[in-house]
């Protein structure tokens, strides 16, 4: 780290705004770069990299007075907020018109997948936007919680299929395990989020009675 950036965040620990305001204007390269690097293919074509970061901008200035930066880079918090502003985009731009495809799609299945892709749907709602997740709704806050029962890797793997759409195959690539465990880690991870959810009411008008079978979910 920079002298200069130490200094800066010695004044921003102090709570000084003037100083977080320096520090996001010092750091406003890098942070396009790591906003670049995390935008899809897809989403670049949808949204550019300077609007991510002017929302990042925004926002965190706005709650620079409430956020506890005492143990934390004030840099890796930006950051966070850049990630959280992609999640938030690709729902938007992509994730949404997906699941708009496959109801399309699934106009004449079964009831037990009906209730299975509520499921997802709630579980896409809760990860991509966790901040929001009690002001939509007593669902997805209650999924967000269900999650934060899980593995890290479990939670990662669930982000990768249901959010980003990845087939298992290129899960498996980013976590180092094979296809084979990434399926098995989708289906138990389902499961359990399932079993965790059983006795709340709130999911019982859609939940299946038997947790998902071990399935290949790219098919």
């Amino acid at each position: 780290m920079r002298e200069e950036d130490e200094d800066l965040i010695a004044l921003i620990r102090a709570g000084d705004r003037d100083a977080f305001l320096a520090f996001v204007e010092r750091k406003r390269r890098p942070l396009t770069v790591f906003i670049e690097r995390n935008l899809s293919d897809v989403l670049k074509r949808k949204i550019e990299a300077a609007d991510i970061l002017q929302e990042v901008t925004i926002t965190a200035v706005k709650a620079f007075a409430d956020v506890d930066l005492q143990q934390r880079d004030p840099f890796s918090w930006l950051c966070q907020l850049a990630e959280r502003r992609i999640i938030d985009a690709h729902r938007k731009y992509v994730a949404a018109q997906k699941r708009s495809a496959k109801r399309e799609v699934g106009l004449g299945s079964s009831e037990s997948e009906s209730r299975k892709g509520g499921l997802i749907d709630v579980l896409v709602a809760s990860i991509t936007s966790p901040s929001k997740a009690f002001s939509r709704g007593q669902r997805e806050f209650r999924m967000l919680e269900a999650m934060q029962q899980l593995s890290a890797e479990s939670q990662t793997a669930l982000h990768l299929r249901y959010v980003d759409g990845l087939p298992s195959k290129e899960i498996a690539e980013k976590l180092g395990k094979t296809d084979g465990a990434v399926r098995v880690l989708l289906t138990r991870s389902l499961a359990k989020l399932q079993k965790t959810l059983s006795g709340d009411t709130i999911f019982q008008s859609f939940l299946q009675d038997e947790p998902p079978k071990t399935t290949d979910p790219d098919e």
